[in-house]
């Protein structure tokens, strides 16, 4: 239970309640939080809570190579959010420069630790992720993930409001990407084993895959999923520690670089270990509906890739 975990992007609309709930667990023993703004007003206020792990703030790209130093988990909730009418891809421009510059700096300062990425596109994040990585002579893809999380969380959400269950004990893989249609949720995989007629298995699917749109139009151009994902980003990083300090059996869905399907990257199941990606779990027995849309996801998950990999090709 000595976790050293850094949040790059830590002053940010999910960086602070993301670190609020990485200084409340056990686990973790160290807590670095980065910003270009604000950070050591950040780390002064959670520094007072009564929980062990220590919490250091770092303002400004001279000071990233310390807080990353002996990390053992990074996780990069920094980016712009988004506004009603903008699709995650809108967010590329501006967010691709900012992982890049980012992994970069985990590639040189903290190569083996677990690179966790929530900035939006992750569907092209990753993909910028691993090839930041390999230019630097360090790619492991065991150790690089996208976190989906936050599409987990809601369908087990939505599911236990349309059943009356308790949604603590709901649990529906969801696979494929991290955007629209690109996620797929497997309501035939849920546990306990729900049955929904099409017409509502369809509009629920729909209301999972636009669950982020949802909160940017209730927010009004105030921003985005928050705190929801700044829980969903907790959740995954506890997760993958209980794996690396060797709980056994631990599974979450994360992007990853993936052989499950003709798409490089895809999000499946993973069981969790010391090392990361112990095992991929694949995709396993899908429905007619489920198979027909990790069809219709193909071509936008695989251009969402290519973009991602050529902006790192040529990026500085």
């Amino acid at each position: 239970n000595n976790a050293k975990v850094a949040v790059l992007g830590a002053s940010g609309g999910i960086g602070q309640p993301l670190s609020l709930l990485l200084k409340n667990s056990p686990l973790v023993s160290r807590l670095s939080l980065y910003d270009i703004a604000h950070t050591p007003g950040v780390a002064a206020d959670l520094s007072h809570i009564e929980t062990r792990a220590s919490v250091k703030g770092f303002l400004g790209p001279e000071q990233l190579p310390e807080c990353l130093k002996g990390c053992d988990v990074v996780v990069i909730p920094a980016g712009v959010p988004r506004k009603p009418g903008m699709t995650r891809d809108d967010l590329f421009n501006t967010n691709a420069s900012i992982v890049a510059t980012l992994t970069s700096a985990c590639a040189k300062h903290c190569p083996e630790a677990m690179i966790c990425i929530i900035s939006n596109p992750v569907n092209s994040t990753i993909p910028i992720t691993s090839e930041v990585f390999k230019k630097h002579g360090v790619y492991n893809p065991k150790r690089i993930f996208g976190v989906t999380t936050l599409d987990i969380v809601r369908a087990n959400t939505f599911v236990a409001e349309l059943k009356g269950l308790d949604p603590a004990r709901v649990s529906v893989p969801v696979i494929g990407g991290h955007a629209g249609k690109t996620i797929i949720p497997l309501i035939s995989q849920c546990t306990p084993k729900v049955d929904f007629p099409q017409d509502q298995l369809e509009k629920l699917t729909g209301r999972i895959q636009e669950a982020g749109t949802e909160v940017v139009k209730a927010k009004a151009g105030a921003g985005s999923a928050t705190l929801s994902m700044a829980y969903a980003g907790a959740r995954f990083v506890f997760s993958l520690v209980d794996a690396m300090n060797g709980k056994e059996g631990v599974i979450e869905c994360a992007f990853v670089k993936s052989e499950e399907t003709e798409s490089p990257y895809f999000s499946t199941p993973l069981l969790l270990g010391k090392n990361g990606i112990e095992k991929n779990l694949g995709i396993g027995k899908i429905s007619p509906f489920e198979e027909k849309m990790v069809a219709e996801a193909m071509s936008e998950l695989k251009a969402s890739i290519k973009k991602g990999e050529e902006f790192a090709k040529n990026f500085k």
